[in-house]
C-alpha cells in the first residue's frame, strides 16, 4: 500500500518524511490522515518528533488538485488547521526540517514546529492569495507572533518570500544546515532537547503556549508537580555532587 509519510520510531524520537517527492509533497487527504496517526502515536507516548520532506522539499502546499474541490462546508471542517495546531500542540517538541520548498500550507506546517532547521536553498512564504484564497491553517496569526506584524504583512498580502539567510535573520528557523546534514542536525536538535528531563520539557512547552491570564498560576502549579518528581530530586542532588569536586 503507498503511504504519504515515512515514519521510523527509536527510543526518544520519531522521525517522520513526508513522501510525495513526484508532487514537492504536497499536502492531501491521505497525508492528512498519516500525520494524525502520528499524533496519536506521540500523544499517547510523547517524544520527539523530526519532521522532514523527500526529494529535496519540505512541502510545496496544499494539493491543489483537491484544494480546488473543497467548499464552504470543507473550509469551515478545517481540514489542515485542526492538524497542524495538534501537531503544535504535542506533549514533546517538534523540529521541522526545511528544505526546498516551505510554501502555502507547508510553510504553515513549517510554523506549528518549535524549532525549524532550514537548508540554503529553502524558500518560504504563503503565497495562496495569488490561488484566490488565504492561508487559513494558522498563517495569519502564528506568523504574527514569530515575525512581528511588518513582515507577516509582506508574506500575507504582498507575496514576500523568504530565502534561508533573510529567514534566519529573523528567526523564523534557527539554524542552516547543508542538505545532505539536515537530519544530522535535526537529530542534533533532538539529543539537546531529550537531554533535559523529560516532563519538565513537557510541562515547560505547555506552560509557555498557555494563555497569558494562566499565569502565574499554572506556573506554580507544574512547579509542584515537578518538585514531587524522582527525577528532580535525583539531578539536582547530582549536580551538588558534581560541584563539590
Amino acid at each position: 500500500m503507498t503511504t504519504a509519510l515515512e515514519v521510523e520510531e527509536s527510543a526518544d524520537r520519531v522521525v517522520v518524511h513526508l513522501a510525495r517527492p513526484e508532487v514537492r509533497n504536497a499536502i492531501d487527504h491521505q497525508m492528512v490522515n498519516e500525520l494524525h496517526a502520528v499524533c496519536d502515536l506521540l500523544e499517547n507516548r510523547p517524544r520527539v518528533l523530526l519532521l522532514a520532506g523527500k526529494g529535496g522539499n519540505f512541502a510545496a502546499g496544499a494539493d491543489v488538485s483537491q484544494l480546488r474541490e473543497r467548499r464552504r462546508d470543507d473550509a469551515l471542517r478545517g481540514i489542515n488547521s485542526a492538524l497542524f495546531d495538534r501537531i503544535h500542540r504535542l506533549p514533546m517538541p517538534v523540529v521541522g526540517l526545511l528544505d526546498g520548498y516551505a510554501l502555502g500550507g507547508g510553510a504553515e506546517l513549517a510554523y506549528a514546529c518549535d524549532f525549524r532547521i532550514g537548508t540554503p536553498r529553502v524558500r518560504v512564504g504563503n503565497p495562496e492569495p495569488g490561488l484566490g484564497i488565504l492561508a487559513a491553517a494558522g498563517a495569519t496569526w502564528r506568523l504574527r507572533e514569530l515575525l512581528g506584524e511588518p513582515v507577516a504583512k509582506e508574506i500575507l498580502l504582498a507575496g514576500r518570500i523568504l530565502d534561508a539567510e533573510e529567514a534566519l535573520a529573523l528567526r523564523l528557523i534557527n539554524e542552516i544546515a547543508q542538505p545532505d546534514k539536515l537530519l544530522e542536525v535535526g537529530n542534533g536538535w533532538a539529543d539537546r532537547i531529550t537531554r533535559q528531563a523529560g516532563l519538565a520539557v513537557r510541562l515547560t512547552k505547555a506552560a509557555f503556549h498557555a494563555p497569558r491570564d494562566a499565569h502565574p498560576y499554572l506556573d506554580d502549579l507544574t512547579q509542584a508537580v515537578l518538585f514531587e518528581t524522582d527525577e528532580k530530586q535525583a539531578r539536582m542532588t547530582a549536580f551538588l555532587e558534581r560541584n563539590k569536586k
